[in-house]
């Protein structure tokens, strides 16, 4: 991967609407991506699947390598 980063797109089913605690087994992880538009567009492709589910959510996050 490129010393700029990478995306990734992370979420899954919530237990309630204060988004903070996921249901055990339904952990997403999609990616790497080397562009944010990649990422957004695999964002999106994934949300429409399951845009019934309130509780479902994807966030959009950018991954830095650590170090020198």
């Amino acid at each position: 991967m490129s010393k700029r980063g990478f995306w990734v797109v992370w979420g899954g089913v919530f237990k309630n609407t204060d988004f903070e605690e996921l249901e055990p087994g339904t952990e997403e992880l999609h990616g790497p991506f080397h562009s944010e538009a990649a990422a957004n567009q695999a964002w999106q492709d994934e949300m429409r699947r399951k845009v019934d589910i309130a509780t479902h959510r994807l966030f959009v996050m950018r991954a830095q390598p650590v170090g020198g």
